[in-house]
């Protein structure tokens, strides 16, 4: 079932799961961003239910897109990140198009945050190598040679400090730890330096929730790569999810 030009896309993240539908042509958000708590557990029967709720809250019949919280491949999640470990091994596009009782494409959020960015935002055009990460519950990653995604990278799982890296530089840690922004910024910067001496990105942005707030702790940012806010912002995750989904109903 194709919908046109006008797409639903929704980003599942650890604490919420939001959606609107999308112009995929220009980006544009055409309904309000609505958003529902992600249930607690995160298990694949919780989270597909509430997918579920939010799809008949648009009153929404089509193709969907969606980003999810984990690795990938033939629409199964084979990691799970600040969800149920229950998702492991599961169809993550059969249990939600079962749910909604529409088609579902599913790809990795952090790549759906860089799809968008990459035809909308800063990475329009920009050869070379662009990471973007996403600053939420954990750290999400993609990254892209030449404009062309390598898929279900997961820079935010690197260790730091004899932990994976989001442990220690996620919003989820500066809020645990009750850090003021420049404190968190300190050790957001010292993970930047750690992914540009690994991957030696030609560009680094920032997607998630803490990329609005870049002003507060921009000051302390010294890598040596461009660092900037992706401009479509949190939004980023939605709209890569919906351009996703058009995509595979247009090949």
């Amino acid at each position: 079932m194709y919908t046109g030009n006008l797409i639903l896309g929704v980003d599942v993240g650890g604490s919420g799961i939001k959606g609107a539908v999308v112009d995929v042509t220009t980006g544009a958000l055409q309904t309000e961003r609505l958003r529902l708590e992600t249930p607690q557990p995160a298990t694949p029967e919780a989270v597909s239910e509430t997918f579920a709720e939010l799809v008949r809250m648009h009153n929404y019949k089509g193709i969907i897109g969606c980003g999810f919280p984990a690795i990938i491949k033939q629409g199964e999640a084979q990691s799970a990140a600040n969800i149920s470990k229950k998702w492991i091994g599961t169809n993550v596009i059969e249990s939600f198009s079962l749910a909604c009782n529409n088609p579902v494409e599913v790809l990795n959020d952090a790549d759906a945050a860089g799809l968008a960015e990459m035809r909308f935002g800063l990475g329009k055009g920009q050869n070379g190598v662009v990471v973007l990460i996403t600053i939420g519950s954990g750290l999400g990653s993609a990254m892209f040679i030449n404009g062309k995604l390598v898929p279900n990278t997961e820079f935010g799982h690197m260790r730091l400090h004899g932990d994976i890296a989001e442990a220690y530089a996620s919003s989820k840690a500066r809020k645990a730890n009750d850090l003021s922004w420049t404190e968190w910024g300190e050790r957001f910067n010292e993970y930047l330096h750690y992914l540009a001496r690994v991957v030696n990105p030609d560009l680094i942005i920032l997607g998630g929730g803490a990329s609005k707030k870049f002003s507060k702790y921009e000051e302390v940012i010294d890598v040596k790569v461009p660092v900037k806010p992706a401009e479509l912002r949190n939004a980023a995750g939605t709209v890569g999810a919906a351009v996703h989904a058009y995509q595979i109903a247009r090949s």
